[in-house]
């Protein structure tokens, strides 16, 4: 799989408070008026009330989403950790014993013969460094048996230092699968109390809010102009073929999908790999203006980038909205933009 540059959060610390929530609103007031699009709808407080609700529910749960796969992606990786910390635990104890058994030949030998070699009883036991400790042990170790006991007791320690790594990899795993436990239980109870709040929608306002969530017709994209590199356009194709595809919470394609997911599989077809989450996304290239955007570069949402899309030219997004809306086309103006990304 291809790589990608990534830009580190510090690069962008230096701008204080202030200057950064300037920027992100010049940001999302550019959004509108240099890509020439609208904001999807009318003002919340001139919404229904109940797709407002709605609405602000699927947002709290997108958000949810993303801490989720934040905490699932730590999982995975510390389930690695623990299994190579186990794995380097299981060789090390091999190789003691098979250190042990050759020592334990040459000392079932001496004893046959008359005696046993204290450097060998010191070897062989399960104490050796307290074995060091007793007086006048060390006077009686031969040189070759001395050098035998210094990596019989190497080995060892490093064998117990990976165990203490290995519980405590352990522990490390436990918290992450309470974690990601927990985000799962929040994104459903949002997503349970929007499914009760559309159900209560009155017929008409429901069938509108349906006929929204499905997207209309695609939009006119002759002259979007050309993709900011190869790997974006491909990016940008693979978009466009999951057009139609739902909504799942968690999903990473190929035939479901949400936010990040989307965008992770389609630079994936491009043979780039993306960061799991859009937090993490909005850093996995050069940031460029948003009167600069291009077909193929990452839009990110939010102050918080709880939501990312791809941009497709003319003012347009394809991106994976929410439950029981496909993936699709948007204006880019749909939600304040935080960032558009060059990958």
């Amino acid at each position: 799989m291809g790589s990608h540059r990534r830009i580190s959060h510090s690069r962008h610390s230096g701008l204080d408070r202030s200057t950064r929530a300037t920027v992100l609103g010049v940001a999302a007031a550019s959004a509108a008026a240099a890509l020439g699009a609208a904001p999807a709808g009318a003002a919340p407080q001139d919404r229904p009330a109940g797709k407002a609700a709605v609405d602000r529910l699927y947002e709290q749960a997108e958000k949810a989403t993303e801490a989720f796969n934040r905490a699932d992606e730590r999982t995975d990786r510390l389930r690695k950790e623990l299994a190579d910390t186990q794995d380097q635990v299981a060789r090390g104890q091999e190789r003691i014993n098979a250190m042990r058994r050759a020592l334990g030949l040459v000392a079932g030998a001496q004893y046959r013969s008359g005696g046993m070699d204290p450097s060998l009883a010191l070897m062989l036991s399960s104490d050796p460094d307290g074995y060091l400790d007793k007086a006048g042990t060390l006077d009686r170790i031969g040189a070759r048996h001395a050098g035998e006991l210094v990596e019989l007791r190497g080995a060892q320690r490093d064998l117990d230092q990976r165990r203490a790594e290995a519980r405590s990899e352990l522990a490390e795993l436990e918290a992450a699968r309470k974690a990601v436990r927990q985000h799962k239980r929040t994104v459903e109870k949002k997503l349970a109390k929007a499914r009760q709040l559309l159900n209560a929608m009155p017929s008409g306002e429901r069938a509108a809010y349906d006929r929204a969530s499905r997207g209309g017709a695609r939009p006119d994209l002759a002259g979007a102009g050309p993709a900011s590199s190869a790997r974006a356009a491909a990016a940008l194709a693979a978009a466009k073929s999951a057009l139609g595809k739902p909504y799942v919470w968690g999903a990473t394609g190929p035939s479901q999908f949400d936010c990040s997911g989307l965008t992770q599989w389609s630079y994936g077809q491009a043979g780039v790999g993306l960061p799991r989450t859009s937090q993490a996304q909005r850093y996995a290239g050069r940031q460029v203006p948003v009167s600069q955007a291009q077909p193929g570069d990452l839009v990110a949402y939010g102050s918080d980038a709880h939501h990312i899309g791809i941009y497709a030219g003319n003012g347009q997004v394809i991106h994976a909205p929410h439950p029981g809306a496909p993936v699709r086309y948007d204006p880019v103006g749909m939600m304040p933009v935080s960032s558009v990304t060059r990958v």
